[in-house]
């Protein structure tokens, strides 16, 4: 299953067409990255149906929402779209259970349980408070629940943790990566943060001025060396693992991700358990040779896939092929020329432990 967005729209006020397509599985959460302007909420807008395009084409799981080519527009009542925004838009004057069955109101019973939904976002205890008694994270969680009451066959989410603080960001995170597993469904997920997209995305797609750059799996995306994200002073590779075991003498943990081994501080987590990492690419290290007694715990063998030379920094960005995804290093074109480095060129990746962020589960 798929959901399939293509898109051609010119507004009357924009200098150039807005040209769009992707297709991405489903379910999953696919979160659509890119500066101001680049039309993300155009995406949304149309998944909707509150924008109609000059030209369009919207499939969630083989149902048509839209495909102006064969006169196919449903309007937004008929979509079965969720809708959450920067602002959680509760209704003031009810309390959280009555805004959360608000949603279920037009509906018929479906796959999302009123009990599983309260359980999943934590909100049992603030059934009977009003929306102005919540803190910001409690809000949206909430703004959640009545989207998913909806029975949504597609979810779209603006934002929702743009207008919170780092706590109350860190506060709704893990609902939201429970949801997505729990529950299965089809995500368009809108955000300027990286780091927000890192930990929940499964698919990405990178919009610039009105045109898709790239999509694919989040660590695809995140280990190409030829795409915007790679010319962040951020740029970093994420790899998904799993745990393979614990040296507690050694406090460390052993992750593997295919071939690729990993060793990081010790990690309270079960084996087997699965986990991201993300190796940003100026702590990424090349070489032609394994060094002998060295203190990092890390040396990786792969396989030059692109150099992506950044005159504007002195610099350039090397895309390394793993068995189980790929890794980023940022090095002077010096580097490039002293190990000869060119696609298909073997080489060692030499990262610390300490370098390497595992994300949160």
């Amino acid at each position: 299953m798929s959901l399939v967005f293509r898109l051609r729209h010119r507004f009357p006020s924009a200098q150039t067409e807005m040209d769009m397509a992707f297709e991405v599985p489903s379910p999953g959460l696919t979160v659509l990255f890119g500066p101001s302007g680049a039309g993300k909420s155009t995406v949304l807008s149309a998944a909707a149906g509150l924008l109609r395009p000059d030209s369009c084409r919207i499939e969630v799981d083989g149902r048509v929402l839209a495909d102006t080519n064969c006169g196919i527009w449903l309007p937004p009542e008929r979509r079965r779209v969720g809708l959450v925004f920067q602002d959680s838009k509760l209704f003031p004057h009810m309390s959280v259970a009555t805004n959360l069955r608000f949603g279920m109101r037009r509906t018929e019973p479906g796959l999302v349980e009123y009990n599983e939904v309260v359980e999943l976002l934590g909100i049992g205890a603030l059934l009977g408070r009003r929306p102005h008694t919540l803190s910001g994270g409690e809000r949206q969680r909430v703004a959640i629940g009545r989207a998913l009451l909806a029975q949504p066959h597609l979810l779209l989410m603006d934002e929702p943790l743009a207008n919170l603080d780092a706590a109350r960001k860190a506060e709704v995170m893990p609902y939201l990566t429970s949801l997505k597993t729990a529950l299965r469904l089809p995500v368009l997920y809108v955000s300027h943060a990286l780091e927000e997209a890192m930990q929940l995305a499964d698919s990405m797609v990178l919009l610039e001025a009105g045109h898709v750059m790239g999509y694919g799996s989040i660590s695809e995306i995140a280990g190409r060396a030829d795409l915007p994200l790679a010319r962040r002073d951020d740029a970093a590779a994420l790899l998904l693992c799993h745990v393979a075991g614990h040296d507690h003498g050694r406090a460390l943990t052993r992750l593997e991700s295919g071939e690729a081994t990993f060793w990081v501080p010790l990690l309270d987590a079960p084996v087997g358990a699965g986990c991201r990492i993300r190796v940003p690419a100026r702590e990424v290290i090349l070489a032609g040779k394994a060094p002998e007694e060295i203190s990092l715990h890390n040396i990786v063998s792969g396989t030059v896939r692109r150099v992506a030379e950044g005159p504007e920094r002195h610099s350039a960005l090397v895309e390394i092929a793993l068995s189980g995804g790929a890794l980023l290093s940022r090095v002077t074109s010096d580097a490039i020329a002293r190990l000869r480095l060119r696609s298909g060129s073997s080489v060692l990746a030499l990262i610390k432990s300490t370098s390497i962020e595992v994300l949160p589960a």
